[in-house]
């Protein structure tokens, strides 16, 4: 006789794996500080981050068996990785240079109100009002952020480019990757964001401006913690929380991740937080479970194609 889980303790185990994962890339910000400090520069952090988390999920798919995609199938993913992940992850880890950490996360949370925008545009989904209400206070708040914020506009500027880049990245792959196993696709993202990303370090040291690798051990510890914490395991503990608690409520769960870097970025870089940003940022994450609640559509077909900054 064979013993099935009980339901309950599915759910709790589902939500501790989202939960471990929001704080796996909640953290990715803050040692994306630490790697600079240590050395490294943005282009050779994430050709660290890429190359050694794209090998490591390809060899856990290779262990489990998975089926990967073929033919045409393979290309718009290997399109997500070159080019919209190469893109987001330029985008976010120069705004970490320019502009507070928190800062940067939250911003960077915007991306569920692009993609309602988005959705609406190109796929027909209706704008409620409700919708509509969110997204004005999504607006608002990240105003009321930017405005008290310490951070160049460069630095808000790339911030707001990546939660773009990335809402069209959501909207794109949840098409070409749906029947495709998402540890699969985790795997070719970061592959194909390798290769890009070795395309352009050669193009660089031709140039004769060679990237930066970390130089000092706390530099290649803080590379490795983004490339095997907050890539792989945040990935991992993910998949294993959708697999038991379903898109809407992992979506909601997985707002703890900027919460985590405010939180993490106060206790160990100082940054602070003024009154007026706390709300704005409060706005921003009320907003977000407010359009995740109501949302259904693209957000459940996307939240599976979670593989964050």
């Amino acid at each position: 006789m064979t013993s099935h889980p009980h339901p309950h303790a599915e759910t709790v185990r589902g939500a501790a794996f989202v939960a471990l994962s929001a704080i796996a890339f909640g953290a990715m910000a803050i040692f994306g500080r630490y790697a600079y400090a240590g050395g490294a520069d943005v282009l050779g952090l994430l050709i660290v981050r890429f190359a050694i988390a794209g090998g490591v999920l390809a060899f856990i798919a290779v262990r489990r068996g998975v089926v990967w995609p073929r033919g045409r199938a393979v290309w718009p993913i290997v399109g997500l990785g070159g080019i919209g992940y190469v893109g987001q992850s330029l985008s976010y880890f120069t705004a970490l240079e320019h502009a507070q950490a928190s800062l940067v996360a939250l911003l960077l949370y915007l991306y569920p109100a692009f993609v309602t925008l988005l959705a609406a545009w190109w796929l027909g989904e209706r704008l409620t009002k409700v919708k509509v209400a969110a997204l004005v206070l999504c607006v608002a708040g990240s105003a009321v952020m930017v405005g008290g914020g310490h951070g160049d506009p460069l630095g808000i500027a790339l911030a707001l480019a990546a939660a773009v880049i990335y809402s069209l990245y959501i909207v794109i792959g949840a098409r070409f990757t749906r029947g495709v196993d998402p540890l699969a696709t985790s795997a070719i993202v970061c592959l194909s964001a390798t290769a890009v990303l070795a395309a352009l370090c050669v193009a660089r040291t031709l140039a004769g401006a060679p990237p930066h690798l970390p130089d000092a051990p706390g530099g290649w510890a803080a590379a490795l913690a983004i490339a095997l914490i907050s890539t792989v395991a945040a990935l991992l503990c993910f998949f294993a929380g959708l697999q038991r608690l379903g898109a809407a409520r992992t979506s909601m769960l997985s707002t703890l991740e900027p919460v985590v870097t405010v939180l993490l970025a106060a206790i160990t870089l100082g940054e602070a937080l003024t009154p007026l940003q706390w709300a704005g940022g409060a706005s921003i994450l009320i907003a977000v479970l407010w359009l995740v609640r109501t949302g259904g559509g693209a957000h459940d077909e996307a939240v599976a194609l979670e593989v964050n900054q």
